[in-house]
C-alpha cells in the first residue's frame, strides 16, 4: 500500500504522486482506488488498489539501483550476433523494448537507452527508434532526478554524458549492414 502524497512509478509513464485514495462503487462492489498525478505530465489516472501489482506500479528505486543503472549505461551494448542493424531486426528489438518499458524495470529501461545510443553512433535512428529513445530518457531522468535530488535537466545531461562517447568510425565489416 502507498501513502497519500507518496511518489510512485507507473511503468511506461514515469513518476507520479498519490494525490488521493478513495473508494467507489463499481458494478455493485466497493473498490479502492489510488489517484495518481504525474509529476512531469498533465495527466491523472485512477488505479484500483487490487490491480497495482498487475499494472506494475512500484516505489521509487533506491540510490543503489541508480548506481547500478549508471554501471549499465557505461557498459558496452550486448549484441546478439544474429541481430544486425536492419529494419527487420529493428522490428524485433522494438517489440522487445516496448515490453521491457511496460515492465517498469528501471535497469531494463537503462539497457534500452544504452543500446539505442550505441546504435545511433552507427546509423541515423528511425522515427520509432528516436521516440523510444526519448521515452526511455525521460523515464530514467525522472527517477534519477527524484532519487538524487537534482534538477531534471541535470539528470538528462548526466545520462547523455555516460552513453555519448565520441562517435567512432564504423568498422568496414559493419558498413555493409547499416
Amino acid at each position: 500500500m502507498f501513502a497519500l502524497n507518496e511518489k510512485v512509478v507507473y511503468p511506461g509513464h514515469g513518476v507520479a504522486r498519490v494525490s488521493a485514495i478513495f473508494e467507489k462503487n463499481v458494478g455493485g462492489r466497493v473498490t479502492h482506488f489510488y489517484e495518481l498525478k504525474f509529476i512531469h505530465k498533465e495527466m491523472t489516472i485512477l488505479v484500483p488498489v487490487d490491480n497495482l501489482a498487475c499494472v506494475g506500479v512500484r516505489c521509487v528505486c533506491a540510490p543503489n539501483t541508480i548506481r547500478e543503472l549508471f554501471t549499465i549505461l557505461t557498459a558496452p551494448m550486448i549484441k546478439d550476433p544474429m541481430d544486425e542493424l536492419t529494419i527487420s531486426s529493428w522490428n524485433k528489438r522494438s517489440k522487445k523494448y516496448h515490453a521491457l518499458l511496460r515492465s517498469g524495470n528501471l535497469l531494463e529501461v537503462a539497457k534500452i537507452y544504452r543500446d539505442l545510443r550505441y546504435i545511433a553512433q552507427y546509423k541515423e535512428l528511425s522515427f520509432g527508434e528516436r521516440a523510444l529513445l526519448a521515452q526511455a530518457e525521460i523515464l530514467l531522468a525522472e527517477e534519477i532526478a527524484l532519487v538524487e535530488s537534482v534538477d531534471h535537466e541535470a539528470a538528462i545531461q548526466r545520462l547523455r554524458s555516460l552513453v555519448m562517447p565520441e562517435k567512432r568510425a564504423i568498422p568496414k565489416e559493419k558498413e555493409a549492414h547499416i
